[in-house]
């Protein structure tokens, strides 16, 4: 049976997408993990396409996961190393999105330490493009593979708890989880020192504390995050040790969430920092399978956008 038609030629953001938006996109990629499962992963929907990864920023687990979904779906994938390119010379970004233009590429996914860089880049480009994180802003897969992980072990997300906990302010994966949890019914809370927490977060709708334990009290979810210290300018935390004791997530601190509690990240873990071993590779995780969700949901949404791709 034909999937309905994505009703937007970009995914940039989760911001601007309807409940059905993304439940489409978590319908196409429950799909896509039965291909990829298969011993035949290949389809051919992009056979004859050309996918450019530009990352402008490092992220091995993301740019794998979308080289590897669009292989799976037959499209001729590039991955641009900006380390190495003009744009390291001065080129700026107008430049750049000129010259990948007249490559004449169907897709284009980005990844860009400024916020907006990829809307800018969208607007001076003929193809679909995709944001693979963009500055403190969104990064719209990674919050679409949380919710299919969520999906796929409760049934639903509708009415549950979740506890977003650590670096809220540097987090483009805690801004997309906020508005795609709470889009799709979730009560979404936000848990971290007073110094690693946006100006205004209340306006999100979201419930804020600063207590780890008052805020994990009866959760269903709990997602961690990475201590950002790269974005970070000055002392946001006393010590490693000390962000550990407060706010790193270990069998005590969980003990206080739902008996059934599941824990995420969105990785690269930082352990014993913001997370335990013994809870990471716990009966509890859901941080490998997260993984494997994240090669689907690129799957989908690289399928999805393929239907906005001119035929001639």
């Amino acid at each position: 049976m034909a999937c309905p038609a994505f009703p937007h030629r970009h995914l940039l953001g989760i911001e601007g997408l309807s409940p059905g938006d993304i439940t489409l996109l978590l319908d196409r990629a429950d799909e896509a993990i039965e291909v990829s499962r298969q011993v035949e992963k290949k389809k051919t929907t992009l056979r004859g396409r050309t996918q450019i990864n530009l990352f402008f920023e490092p992220s091995t687990r993301t740019q794998s996961s979308f080289e590897l979904a669009g292989k799976r779906l037959g499209a001729d994938v590039m991955n641009m190393s900006v380390a190495s390119s003009s744009v390291k010379k001065g080129e700026t970004l107008i430049d750049t999105a000129a010259t990948l233009n007249a490559m004449r590429p169907d897709i284009i996914v980005v990844r860009h330490q400024e916020a907006g860089a990829v809307h800018l880049l969208a607007r001076k480009v003929d193809c679909s493009v995709v944001n693979a994180g963009d500055g403190a802003h969104e990064h719209p897969t990674q919050a679409l593979l949380d919710a299919l992980t969520i999906r796929r072990n409760r049934g639903r997300i509708q009415g549950l708890t979740v506890a977003i906990c650590g670096d809220i302010l540097h987090s483009r994966v805690a801004r997309s989880n906020i508005i795609l949890l709470q889009a799709l019914g979730a009560l979404v809370r936000v848990i971290g020192p007073s110094t690693l927490m946006p100006a205004g977060i209340e306006r999100f709708g979201v419930e804020v504390f600063t207590d780890m334990r008052q805020g994990l009290a009866g959760a269903d979810i709990v997602m961690m995050l990475r201590l950002q210290r790269e974005r970070m300018n000055g002392s946001f935390v006393p010590s490693v040790k000390e962000y550990f004791r407060y706010y790193g997530l270990d069998s005590e601190k969980l003990a206080g969430a739902a008996p059934d509690a599941l824990v995420m990240h969105p990785g690269p873990m930082n352990r014993g920092v913001e997370i335990s071993s013994e809870v990471a590779d716990g009966a509890q995780s859901l941080i490998r399978e997260q993984v494997e969700m994240g090669v689907a949901v690129r799957m989908a949404v690289l399928e999805a956008l393929a239907g906005h791709l001119p035929n001639r």
